[in-house]
Parts: structure tokens; C-alpha cells; sequence
């Protein structure tokens, strides 16, 4: 069972502001990208087609607090840790740290809970339980690692 995931991504040219910093909006496509590379490490996909029907992952709530900029070429680990699983929804802690800086900084850290959902064939979807395939691979962080 799996409760973390790091992913490493630059800073690219069209990631940045008209300052020159790492826009705001795109730290949360950074959670994302964690995300759905932490789902493939588990052989899994955020698009779940394994369980029939097909679940989904909505966001419910999404937060970020910046602490310093990234800029144009950083580089930047963002560590995903599980901090909470429910019957119907995840909860992931990132954290985000410039690796060129020295040393390695911390320079934002957010936050999504995801709901698991099956979409009827009308279009609507409800909140389901989380399918035991995707269940019995994920488990919540231990506390030392979610401390601030």
C-alpha cells in the first residue's frame, strides 16, 4: 500500500507570469501531474476503466498557501501524501520544494480532496465508494510526515 509519491518537474517558459514567476494557477496542474503519476505508480489510472462502471475523481476542495516564487527553469519536487481516505474521497498534502535552491526549499505546500463518483449514462454523477482495487493500494500517511 502506497501513501506518498514525489514527481519532479521544471518550471517551463509558459508556466510563468509577466514577472517572471511561476504563475499562481499552475501550482495546482503541478498537484494534478503528482496526482495521476501517483495513480500509474500504483498501476492504476485517475480515469478508472477497471471497475465497471467506470469511476471518476472530481475535486471538492483545492488550497494553496506560497510561501517564495518559483521561477523560469526551477526545479521542483512536489511530494504527494495521502492525509486522508474515506469511504468516498481522497485527501492529499503537497509539498512543494525548489531543488536548485541550496539548500532545497520549501516554497508552497496545498492541498485536494477528491471524491470518488460514477457518472450515469444521463450525465449525472453521485459519490461512490472508493472500489476496493484502487482501496486496498492507497493508505493514509503516517502524522510525522503530515506535520507542517
Amino acid at each position: 500500500m502506497a501513501y506518498q509519491f514525489k514527481a519532479i518537474r521544471r518550471v517551463e517558459f509558459s508556466d510563468t507570469d509577466m514577472a517572471g514567476i511561476m504563475h499562481y494557477s499552475n501550482f495546482f496542474r503541478f498537484m494534478e501531474t503528482a496526482e495521476h503519476a501517483f495513480f500509474r505508480s500504483l498501476g492504476l489510472s485517475i480515469v478508472t476503466n477497471k471497475v465497471e462502471p467506470p469511476v471518476g475523481w472530481p475535486r471538492v476542495r483545492a488550497q494553496c498557501d506560497y510561501k517564495a516564487p518559483l521561477r523560469f527553469e526551477d526545479e521542483v519536487e512536489i511530494h504527494l501524501l495521502v492525509s486522508e481516505k474515506r469511504s468516498k474521497s481522497l485527501s492529499y498534502i503537497f509539498k512543494f520544494r525548489k531543488l536548485n535552491a541550496s539548500p532545497p526549499l520549501e516554497v508552497a505546500r496545498g492541498g485536494l480532496t477528491v471524491v470518488c463518483v460514477r457518472r450515469r449514462r444521463d450525465g449525472t454523477m453521485s459519490a461512490c465508494a472508493i472500489p476496493p482495487l484502487v482501496a486496498r493500494k492507497i493508505q493514509v500517511a503516517p502524522a510525522k510526515l503530515l506535520k507542517p
